[in-house]
């Protein structure tokens, strides 16, 4: 067994790694960029070694350098983790080269793999079911075209080395094949130095399904199940669950013994994953790729099976042998994975970076696990993937693993930054999910006008009138015994109140009780019990039995509250005030319509007009990339252009003037 490992990575799935590796008594290397110095995975290592500049074509994805890391500091194995240099068969072999041993598959397997073109092929010679399609590169936007029409629309284009959504473009129609073409091959060139693309058919109503394989090099190759990976966005995963709700025992015979065989065609080794996709009324499954390296959502196969997947990968990497057979692996309970994001679900989903003021996740037991590379003070980085966490639920059934998931959302404080726990929230209380009527549709059509704030929680928003008036009436408590008066002039802190939520007025009467309040909404009586206090980030309170988790912020003389998937802004009123408020006049925001807005900070990676120039709906204006992707900024409406406020190569703020009509 090796003694000293180096992680090739950042982030939370460095200090995941570095987990396991405390665990089987190795000692641990970390690397990193500028950016990184004071990152969790640094301070978690028993080394850290710098290995360059922020951006990570000069840093982490350096082979040279990580190969001189592991030299100066006797590393004998590499965990490369998921993303940078974790499919780079030159990565292998370099290292091997130099006697360090991968964790991971050989070099040949992931050059077979890693190309989706080859790897669709092999599948093919392997018997595994495949996406209609065509497997060679595409020259040009015409090229694509022609092709889409061959197959037949929708057509999805794909970058050859692409993965986690980056060069992918959903085509309808033969304009938006020609733009998906020059799209897709962009961003591949950015993202992975290789601007090959295909184009297959897109399956209509589709899930995501994908087999998690195991095998050691002697012969034992095995399934470890499914995760159920269909809710996304923009092609990236939003919410993993294993096992899926959807498949039968008998399909999940079949996925796996498919997977496995397309794994023995390359004589695999290590852990890795076969991706499906499954059309929703046929139920016909289709190979989409292989992932030869550790997936961000393994937790909830690990949860379910109760396998340390990176324990084995160190293993077989070791040249030990899997001591347990395809017959020894059981789904016991449900897992459940929300992937925790900084963007902002209320503005489209747009990057959002900083230092995280105050970030407290929640507490880690036997039915939640919280996977993070940050701790509170620390910086969301635009250099990297803007991943906050991972938040994993789990139970005896699915529903009490959304149940748990849910509690655990409401209870995760993140300020400092935008962050996508509310829309994960909201996911959560859908009942199409609670049903597991799942495809990668889900979101686009559960939410087909966006994520909005302000939209009140799906479940009875009582629970959370009350909470406003049981936690406004404790404050006021509270600021009546400091308020220095002498004796026989104390504040008398009123019973009646107005509570202002989601644009309606509703009255309640707040009275103490036996260990809490006496809450009236209008005719309906309720108890409280809370021990918050001014100040505190999170109320955890006992409404009629029910728990009920509230993130409170003061905005101004109100509160904002976080809950089951809901941000609304509360005042809390005595009756004569809340009759002036009703009368107040509502001051409209400054008209910026005229403008195309930045909105994401960026670089304004090019302007496609110019000034005096008429355009029409629907016509590209911009290109801003964040985080490694491409936005298309878009006309929304005809009009003429009237000045250009910024320049292709300059970096954007959110909301920066890009250009104005006339």
């Amino acid at each position: 067994m090796f003694t000293k490992i180096l992680i090739a990575n950042r982030g939370e799935i460095a200090c995941r790694v570095i987990k396991t590796c405390r665990k089987m008594g190795i000692e641990t290397v970390a690397v990193y960029s500028d950016a990184d110095r004071e990152a969790l995975h640094v301070q978690m290592a028993d080394e850290a070694v710098h290995i360059g500049p922020a951006p990570s074509a000069q840093s982490y994805l350096l082979i040279e350098r990580i190969v001189e890391a592991c030299k100066a500091t006797g590393a004998q194995a590499v965990h490369p983790g998921y993303g940078f240099l974790s499919e780079k068969r030159e990565f292998q072999e370099a290292l091997a080269k130099a006697g360090i041993a991968f964790i991971g598959p050989d070099a040949h397997a992931i050059f077979a793999m890693g190309d989706k073109i080859e790897s669709k092929k092999l599948a093919r010679e392997a018997g595994v079911s495949t996406v209609p399609g065509h497997l060679g590169v595409i020259k040009d936007p015409d090229e694509a075209v022609r092709i889409a029409n061959d197959i037949g629309y929708p057509v999805m284009i794909k970058a050859s080395a692409g993965g986690g959504g980056k060069g992918m473009r959903l085509a309808w129609n033969d304009a938006e094949a020609r733009e998906g073409f020059v799209s897709a091959t962009s961003e591949a060139k950015s993202s992975f130095a290789d601007d090959r693309v295909f184009v297959e058919k897109f399956i209509e109503q589709p899930r995501h399904i994908e087999i998690q394989v195991l095998a050691d090099g002697h012969g034992t190759v095995l399934y470890l199940g499914e995760r159920e990976c269909s809710i996304q966005r923009r092609h990236q995963k939003v919410i993993e669950e294993a096992p899926s709700p959807f498949l039968t025992p008998e399909v999940r015979k079949a996925m796996g013994e498919q997977a496995c065989a397309l794994a023995r065609s390359v004589q695999y080794k290590s852990a890795g994953t076969v991706e499906f996709i499954v059309g929703g009324a046929t139920g016909q499954f289709y190979f989409l790729e292989m992932n030869t390296r550790l997936q961000v959502e393994h937790p909830v196969t690990e949860m379910v099976t109760g396998i340390d997947l990176v324990e084995w990968m160190i293993r077989v990497a070791a040249g030990e042998r899997l001591p347990f057979a395809q017959d020894d692996i059981k789904l016991t309970g449900w897992a459940v994975e929300a992937r925790v994001y900084a963007e902002d679900p209320f503005r489209n989903f747009l990057p959002s970076t900083g230092r995280l003021s105050r970030y407290t996740p929640p507490a880690e037991s036997a039915h939640v696990r919280v996977d993070t590379g940050v701790y509170e003070g620390g910086e969301i980085s635009m250099f990297y993937d803007p991943m906050i966490a991972k938040l994993i639920a789990y139970g005896p059934t699915r529903d009490a693993a959304i149940g748990h998931l849910r509690q655990a959302l409401d209870e995760y404080y993140i300020r400092g930054l935008s962050h996508n726990i509310p829309f994960l929230a909201s996911l959560m209380s859908k009942e199409r999910f609670v049903k597991g009527a799942l495809t990668t549709n889900f979101i686009a059509e559960e939410y087909p006008n966006g994520f909005h704030a302000g939209d009140l929680p799906a479940d009875d928003p009582t629970p959370l009138i009350a909470c406003a008036a049981a936690l406004h009436r404790r404050a006021a408590e509270r600021d009546a015994s400091l308020s220095g008066r002498f004796a026989g002039h104390d504040n008398i802190v009123p019973h009646r109140w107005t509570v202002v939520l989601g644009g309606a007025y509703h009255d309640v009467e707040v009275r103490p009780a036996a260990g809490g309040y006496a809450v009236a909404v209008e005719n309906e009586a309720l108890t409280v019990q809370t021990d918050w206090q001014p100040g505190q980030a999170l109320l955890r309170a006992l409404v009629d039995g029910r728990t009920v988790c509230v993130q409170v912020d003061r905005v101004g003389i109100g509160y904002r509250l976080f809950h089951a998937g809901s941000r609304v802004d509360v005042l809390v009123l005595t009756r004569p005030a809340a009759e002036m408020h009703r009368l107040m006049p509502f001051k409209a925001p400054p008209d910026m319509s005229r403008f195309l807005l930045s909105p994401m900070p960026g670089l304004l990676r090019s302007v496609a007009v110019v000034e005096g120039q008429e355009v029409k709906a629907g016509e590209p204006l911009a290109v801003v990339e964040a985080m490694k992707m491409e936005n298309i900024l878009k006309a929304e409406r005809d009009g003429t252009i009237g000045k250009l406020h910024a320049v292709a190569g300059e970096s954007l703020a959110v909301d920066q003037k890009i250009l104005e009509f006339a």
